[in-house]
């Protein structure tokens, strides 16, 4: 049996202790939902936002097969607690799982140094900009492919607005980079960063990760960081964040 959970404190349990803001985003009913094998005292939990799902508690095969029908991507990436979840995702999706490493960061709201971040920042390139997404720069965003994930996770200007926070680089209105909140959870967003393909290696995400980690430290918010690739995980620690450990996760293609 397979149910969603609206009351967050039967789920909670399954997911202590795993620092994870997405999970939060969920916990919180500020995004994403929860689904457990049982209404009441549950003893596996999935946290389903955006396109990642989180597996928690005793290894259970309908939650692990489980696709929400308001789920219509068919990419998701399913990260398992332990290796239990693990090999038990990987026999449900056969041929279609991918096992991927990813890199977490420590949440520490005091490491950051903002004089090194303003001289980011100050760097820009000749005739850029950088500016807060607006609704003008919403729809920018939403109509290009490469950029559509900066915003992709709030169904309309007015909801990204209330719970959203990006900023872009731009060049006469054409936006080369951005940073922004993939999700948000209470205390703080998770970051996503994207450059447009004939613009990478240039340090625009650099200069765009400064920027909105200046203005989440404004908002009293935390800026997130967790990397898909070593490249993402070495720029984390150029804008100060320090490493904590790798993790699997399951890419699923297919979903």
């Amino acid at each position: 049996m397979v149910c969603e959970i609206t009351n967050a404190d039967i789920a909670a349990p399954l997911f202590d202790g795993w620092e994870e803001t997405l999970i939060w985003s969920c916990l919180q009913k500020v995004m994403g939902k929860l689904y457990a094998n049982a209404p009441e005292n549950p003893t596996a939990a999935m946290a389903i936002i955006a396109d990642f799902a989180f597996f928690a508690g005793e290894p259970d095969a309908e939650l692990a097969a489980c696709k929400p029908d308001w789920c219509t991507q068919d990419f998701i990436i399913l990260v398992p607690q332990n290796d239990a979840w693990k090999d038990l995702l990987l026999r449900c999706y056969g041929a279609k799982a991918t096992p991927v490493i990813r890199y977490a960061f420590y949440k520490q709201p005091h490491i950051f140094d903002t004089k090194k971040l303003e001289q980011i920042v100050c760097d820009l390139p000749a005739e850029c900009e950088l500016a807060l997404i607006d609704e003008h720069f919403y729809n920018l965003c939403s109509a290009e492919a490469w950029s559509a994930d900066l915003i992709s996770q709030f169904k309309d200007y007015e909801t990204f607005r209330r719970l959203g926070l990006g900023v872009v680089l731009h060049r006469d209105g054409v936006i080369l980079s951005g940073a922004s909140s993939y999700t948000r959870y209470r205390e703080g967003i998770e970051i996503e960063i994207d450059t447009r393909a004939d613009c990478r290696r240039q340090g625009f995400a650099r200069l765009c990760g400064a920027k909105l980690i200046l203005e989440c430290r404004k908002r009293k918010l935390y800026p997130s960081w967790d990397a898909q690739n070593p490249a993402s995980a070495a720029l984390a620690q150029k804008l100060g964040y320090r490493f904590s450990h790798t993790y699997t996760a399951i890419e699923i293609r297919g979903y």
